[in-house]
């Protein structure tokens, strides 16, 4: 099962055209969903039982309009809608507890001006038990390919089973890219020849499996010299997908997410997959 969250606004509409085309790729059913307070959802009668009611009825068009974009994607998969009760972001990550991908987009009705990807957006993305999909912008002119940020870290392999499974599924190629980064008592170094063959070897030997699992899968390897979170918006630009670990080196334990999965959340070309480490 696929999820959407949807608030009526473009950008829950966009995330549910994706999570229709991916929900038919997959062959799963998706579910719309739409997080109101829990006492508008119960409420039935007494001083508030009004005010509740018209929530409910504002609730029904939100939803009908994202089934009504996620049919018009993919006529012939199977959609439901639900309400979720409580905190969107908190209502979201109970709901994905039986959800293979849960799917959102960049900014809701409530997103605050300026802020370039919004808080239930970042909230479910650091806290979700499955993948989570940011919908922030569609290349107008994709180039039918899936990057993946490679690091190396035991995050790795389930980032590259996702990455993998995806371009299988699309029948695209796969660019996996590998940002790397030498820093001398200056800062940022001069990039050494040697550090990045042996930075090569790294990226081979982590994507070998993966490569003998999905053989019909064309794979584009790459190794930059640079800051993850910029090389890897490079790469992505025109991409169908960029796909990461939520974790990688350098992560300080208790964070949410690491660096560059919260950089990419803001700065991502096209939509972008957080692998979670998993339930």
């Amino acid at each position: 099962m696929i999820i959407v969250g949807v608030d009526g606004s473009r950008a829950g509409l966009e995330a549910a055209g994706w999570a229709a085309r991916e929900a038919a790729l997959r062959d799963v059913p998706l579910t719309v969903a739409h997080a109101m307070p829990r006492w508008a959802c119960e409420t039935e009668s007494g001083r508030y039982a009004e005010v509740a009611g018209w929530m409910r009825d504002g609730g029904r068009t939100v939803l009908a309009a994202g089934e009504a974009r996620a049919r018009r994607e993919r006529p012939k998969i199977d959609v439901r809608t639900v309400f979720l009760p409580g905190d969107p972001r908190t209502a979201l990550v109970r709901a994905a507890a039986d959800a293979e991908l849960v799917v959102l987009g960049s900014h809701g009705v409530g997103g605050v001006r300026g802020l370039l990807v919004g808080s239930v957006a970042y909230g479910v993305a650091g806290h979700a038990p499955c993948a989570v999909v940011v919908v922030r912008e569609l290349p107008s002119l994709p180039r039918g390919e899936i990057v993946v940020g490679v690091d190396g870290s035991p995050m790795a392999g389930r980032v590259l089973d996702f990455a993998f499974a995806e371009a299988d599924l699309r029948g695209t190629a796969l660019r996996a890219v590998h940002a790397w980064s030498w820093a001398d008592v200056r800062g940022l170094g001069p990039a050494d020849p040697d550090d990045e063959r042996d930075e090569l070897l790294v990226l081979k030997e982590t994507l070998a499996g993966h490569r003998e699992r999905h053989p019909d899968v064309p794979v584009i390897e790459e190794v930059v010299h640079g800051h993850p979170v910029e090389v890897l918006r490079q790469a992505a630009a025109g991409a169908d997908l960029l796909v990461a670990g939520s974790h990688g080196h350098g992560t300080f334990s208790g964070m949410v997410m690491g660096s560059v999965s919260q950089g990419l959340l803001h700065e991502s070309p096209c939509p972008f997959v957080v692998v979670r480490r998993g339930r």
